[in-house]
Order: structure tokens, then sequence, then C-alpha cells
């Protein structure tokens, strides 16, 4: 059979990867898990750059605590419009605000848009729904206009990559059947899990020795405690009629490829405006790791390009 293709910085990198001594993510248990995601994002990653606006907000959460959110905008201020909404990866587990400041800032400034990123409530201390129930909220406030974000929404990008990316499909599901302030313009999930059952090729095919392995996905959905018969954590069970039009990215690499290109051809067969990017030879959560892997910077610059098509389309009718 012959071996899938990987590009030669991806190669580097999962070389260097597996050769890390100690114990691997999964072993160290949540708290200590998050601390070394944060303390190897700057090895991994760009900077965050600069930029106009980076500013905490404090967004009213479901469970009666605040959830944290950061604006990020090349532009100190600007008229109405388009704001991006993203929810970050890292298995419902891991991820922050932190971990994932440097690709909601180049976001920001590639697309010329306000960004709002939502630190969801994570698991295993809070399991599933609470995830999805912040993301809703958030989203929901956001398109409230709140005078905190000093920005006026028309309308709302919802965005995310991994766990991120399926609970953007969740929330834009959720906005669909009960809409809030202004209309969901588009969504762009990055590398989703619409199902996370583990049937499919790509998953056994890579689940071991291409950075996302079995035992981190066990770990995930372990902790997550979800229940997957409900399309809130499988979001491909869902009716996808009457969702906006959408970005899918994938890698080739990733165990959770054939997930999202099984969402990708739902969308289509529900009639849904549907682009499709595999970035070819990469690897899952490449978007984070732009330093790392440096041609992970060409990947994110072709789904700029298509998203950019996508709002330019859609934003006069918005």
């Amino acid at each position: 059979m012959t071996s899938p293709f990987i590009r030669p910085d991806v190669r580097t990198f999962i070389d260097f990867a597996s050769a890390i001594p100690g114990p691997k993510m999964h072993e160290l248990g949540p708290v200590a898990a998050r601390a070394a995601l944060r303390a190897g994002r700057d090895l991994i990653d760009l900077p965050v750059g600069e930029l106009a606006v980076i500013r905490d907000l404090n967004i009213p959460g479901p469970a009666g605590a605040d959830i944290p959110a950061r604006l990020y905008d090349a532009r100190e201020t600007r008229d109405a419009g388009p704001v991006l909404v993203y929810f970050h990866g890292g298995g419902f587990i891991l991820g922050d605000l932190h971990s994932h400041e440097p690709i909601c800032a180049e976001i920001a400034r590639q697309l010329d848009l306000p960004v709002i990123a939502v630190d969801y409530r994570l698991a295993p201390e809070n399991p599933w729904p609470a995830a999805p129930d912040d993301c809703e909220a958030a989203a929901r406030w956001i398109a409230s206009n709140p005078a905190e974000t000093g920005r006026i929404a028309t309308s709302l990008i919802l965005a995310g990559d991994s766990a991120g990316g399926t609970l953007t499909i969740v929330t834009t599901l959720a906005l669909r059947d009960t809409p809030a302030a202004v209309p969901v313009l588009a969504q762009w999930p990055i590398y989703p899990a619409p199902d996370p059952t583990g049937k499919y090729y790509s998953y056994r095919e890579f689940s071991n020795g291409y950075f996302l392995d079995a035992a981190s996905m066990n770990w995930f959905h372990e902790s997550y405690a979800a229940d997957y018969s409900d399309h809130r954590a499988t979001p491909l069970k869902a009716d996808h009629a009457g969702t906006p039009p959408t970005l899918v990215v994938t890698a080739s690499l990733d165990p959770l490829r054939d997930s999202g290109r099984a969402y990708a051809a739902a969308l289509v067969q529900a009639g849904v405006p549907t682009v499709y990017r595999e970035a070819a030879g990469n690897i899952h959560g490449f978007l984070n790791m732009r330093k790392a892997v440096p041609s992970s910077q060409g990947d994110l610059a072709g789904c700029i390009t298509a998203l950019k098509a996508i709002i330019a389309e859609l934003e006069p009718a918005a």
C-alpha cells in the first residue's frame, strides 16, 4: 500500500513531537496538560503580532458565571458589519484564550473583521452540555450588540477548530432553529468532529503516528461525557437544511478527516452552499502550528481567500 503524502515540514514536526520525553498530554491529567499547552504555545505557533484592539470581555453565562472572551480587531473603530465568533479547540478539555490568541489575531488581520474568541467551560470539570450551552449563549450575546464590544454586528460568522469546529456546527444549528438578534451569515468549522464515533477509515489509518492519536481522542471523549446520540454532541445526525453557507476545512492526515468530509457531503445533499478545503499532507491542529509547520500559513491563506469570497457574496444581502 502506498504511504500517504506528508509534507517535509510536517514530517519534521511529527518526528520532533514523538521524540519529546515524558508523559503524553492524556497522561498528565487536565490541569497539567493545560499548563503544558500554555507553556508550549510559542514554540510551535507564530507571535500574536500587532493589532489596534485586543480587549477582554465578560459574557453572561447560562450557569450564572461569566464566560471570558476576547476581542481582536485591526481597527480601533469600524462601521457596522459582520463579527466573527471563534470557539477554540482542545478536545473540550484543553485550550483557552491564550492558546488560540495567535490564530484569532491573524484571522482578524487577514479578514479585516472583528473577532471575538469565547473561552467556554471545559470538561471534565464541566462535562457536556456545558460547552455548547456557553457557545450558544455567547453567540446570542454578541448578536445583541452589547455596548461592551464597541462593535455593531449586522451578522455573525461562526468559526472554530477541532472541538471548536464541532461547537461551531452545533451553535449554528441552534441559531438556525431559534434565531439570534442578527443572522449567522456563514460558518467555518476547521477540522471538526461532527461524527465522533470513530467508524471512518481515516480514524483507523491516522490514529497513531500523526500527532492526534487514539489515546488522546479516547481521553477527550470520556472526559467530555457527552450523549453522542444527541445532535449537540454528534451534529452530523441533524437535519442540515437551512444551514448558512459553510467553509469546511480538514487535513488529509487527520483521524477526523473523513468525519469532516461526511459533514461537507451532508451539507451539499441538503442544498447548503458549501466550500470544502483539505490541507494535503498536513495534520490535525495545523492552524496553531504555523511556526513549527510553516506551510500551514499557506493553508490559512487559502481558507481566508475562500471565506472572503463567501462573505463578499452574502454581505450585501445580509
